[in-house]
């Protein structure tokens, strides 16, 4: 291992943000998911263009979002199940192998000319079947290769940083592939480039986890995991704010292609850029985070980011000029990710380890799962409202749950505290003094 200058105080700047590539095993799978997500996002950007210019109907945009991540919502709870029961390492080897060949049929159907609606309903099914295990496993598996917890947050920061990176470089690709190319070799590059992290898994050199043998049914398990989650306030507060912001706030990139083709009267490069706007957005905020050396005040960024992306939400939506757009859309990108990855990390630092693949698969239905909802309502509110206004809505009601979580702060910090003494992150003198700190402190008249 490299010797600790990572946690040393005269560490700064790349050194502290990029502490968690120390580690061997989080090296190998930072680079191969860094090349593998930028053609997931390229397939991202594809799927929705393809659906608009197959239908042209903004209903069967939500549809299709709705088809592939429902069965995210449906089956993530059992997934934390057995996540907790089963080796994470060997579940993300087999998700990644069944998501390429998903991929690899979508560009089949494309060269060949047979591509149809019901084709991308039923793949999008299959590929939401396969998020809810991977994206639980994956969350579960940094802690496997990430030596020392106190690196955890980074390692997180630096995930976010991986996806937004790829976000920000996938929708421009996609944009000129689909403009050049057509969709089909979108889902060809997104394919071949599962291979990468494929390799990257296989040459690790993993510690089997110890696995208690469990003896008890899976819905008892499941039943003790929501207990645990929903039975203590600061995780129940953190997984409501994420599901209303991805229920109502999310689904505006499914409502993408409209802005682009009706409000700003572009094209798929315009829809690639927006897309790549926010992922600059989410980029920067996943820096900032990667930056931070304590998971310590992240309950306060947490409703400021939900605030921060309701406003991006509804500025966007009253915006007809390009280049404002481009900005707003930064602003929205760094609220989700600044919103998103703190919450992450402050449920991975306070989950027992043998019940993080379950409370995890919570986190995924917050953000993943509610988002099929999201899609199906933005589709049909944006048919009754228009797309704008669906927006509008949205962004004030991320607005309203950012307040409501705000007012519960010094509340959680009350309860998260002792399990940060537990951990030492903080030391007991020091939250003596930040006690009796608030204590003192005359109210505000």
């Amino acid at each position: 291992m490299v010797p600790d200058k990572y946690h040393t105080t005269e560490s700064t700047g790349f050194k502290i943000i990029f502490r968690s590539l120390q580690y061997r095993n989080y090296r190998l799978f930072f680079v191969g998911q860094s090349i593998s997500l930028i053609g997931t996002w390229i397939q991202r950007i594809a799927m929705p263009w393809l659906v608009y210019h197959l239908t042209g109907s903004v209903f069967l945009l939500g549809v299709v979002g709705f088809a592939g991540q429902i069965p995210t919502f449906l089956l993530a709870p059992f997934a934390g199940v057995l996540t907790d029961r089963w080796n994470r390492y060997h579940i993300l080897i087999v998700t990644q192998v069944v998501a390429m060949i998903q991929a690899l049929i979508l560009a089949f159907l494309c060269f060949i000319g047979a591509i149809e609606i019901w084709n991308i309903i039923l793949l999008s099914v299959l590929l939401g079947c396969i998020n809810a295990f991977d994206t639980t496993a994956r969350q579960s598996f940094v802690i496997e290769m990430v030596e020392k917890k106190e690196d955890l947050g980074n390692a997180i920061a630096l995930n976010s940083s991986m996806v937004n990176g790829a976000r920000l470089l996938g929708p421009s690709i996609a944009g000129v592939l689909i403009a050049s190319t057509g969709e089909g070799i979108c889902f060809l590059i997104n394919g071949l480039s599962y291979l990468v992290v494929i390799m990257s898994l296989l040459i690790m050199k993993i510690i089997p986890r110890k696995i208690e043998n469990q003896n008890t049914h899976v819905f008892k398990e499941l039943k003790d995991g929501f207990i645990y989650t929903f039975g203590f306030a600061p995780m129940r507060s953190v997984i409501l704010l994420l599901g209303l912001v991805s229920l109502m706030g999310m689904p505006y990139t499914v409502l993408m292609p409209v802005f682009a083709k009706e409000i700003l009267h572009g094209g798929a490069h315009t829809f690639g850029f927006l897309m790549g706007a926010t992922g600059l957005g989410a980029l920067i905020g996943a820096i900032y985070l990667a930056s931070r050396k304590s998971v310590v005040g992240l309950e306060r960024i947490i409703p400021l980011s939900a605030g921060i992306f309701g406003f991006g939400l509804v500025t966007f939506s009253l915006s007809h000029l390009f280049l404002l757009s481009l900005a707003l859309m930064v602003i929205t990108g760094l609220g989700m990710m600044l919103e998103m990855a703190s919450s992450n990390t402050i449920l991975q630092t306070i989950v027992d380890d043998n019940k993080r693949g379950r409370v995890m698969s919570f986190y995924t239905m917050a953000f993943m799962g509610t988002a099929p909802f999201g899609s199906l309502l933005a589709g049909v509110l944006a048919n009754s409202f228009g797309a704008p206004n669906t927006l509008i809505i949205g962004g004030v009601l991320c607005i309203f749950g950012a307040l409501t979580f705000a007012s519960k702060i010094p509340e959680l910090k009350k309860m998260i505290r002792p399990t940060y003494i537990k951990l030492g992150i903080i030391s007991d003198a020091f939250s003596e003094i930040q006690t009796a700190t608030e204590l003192t402190i005359p109210p505000e008249k």
